[in-house]
């Protein structure tokens, strides 16, 4: 995991960078973020088209390509480790009108009546309004 940004109460956000890490927020959260996080890294490698014809330089570029088009798996944890709040947000965190932001807390119950102010720090830090309206898909 990718360290994003500190938020209140010693919480701090990190971005899920692997399938296996998706599992793990998968089991501690009692949701299906691994799903997703699979299924969106290999919509992302599908679209990659490989610059080069040679065979050892055919997938040089795949990583990267899919750091920049899959949407971002964020994971906010306490002092302790503890998963408090898994988020996707748009491809490198950057305002995309058509795409669908979703915030849950453990088994997809609502974050924001605990953690409000860790979503919002969470928008400040990548420009983006998370609004519950907006975020949270089982009003």
């Amino acid at each position: 995991m990718q360290y994003i940004c500190d938020a209140p109460d010693s919480t701090t956000w990190f971005l899920i960078e692997t399938e296996g890490e998706a599992a793990l927020e998968s089991d501690a959260m009692h949701h299906a973020v691994e799903k997703h996080f699979r299924l969106a890294w290999e919509a992302a490698a599908q679209s990659y088209r490989s610059t080069s014809s040679s065979f050892v330089e055919k997938n040089i570029g795949l990583k990267a390509h899919i750091q920049r088009v899959m949407p971002l798996f964020l994971t906010l944890r306490d002092a302790e480790g503890q998963a408090l709040v898994t988020a996707m947000l748009p491809p490198g965190g950057r305002h995309e009108p058509s795409f669908r932001t979703i915030i849950v807390g453990p088994e997809n119950r609502d974050p924001y009546l605990q953690h409000d102010e860790a979503i919002a720090k969470l928008g400040e830090h990548f420009g983006l309004t998370l609004d519950r309206s907006r975020c949270y898909p089982y009003r």
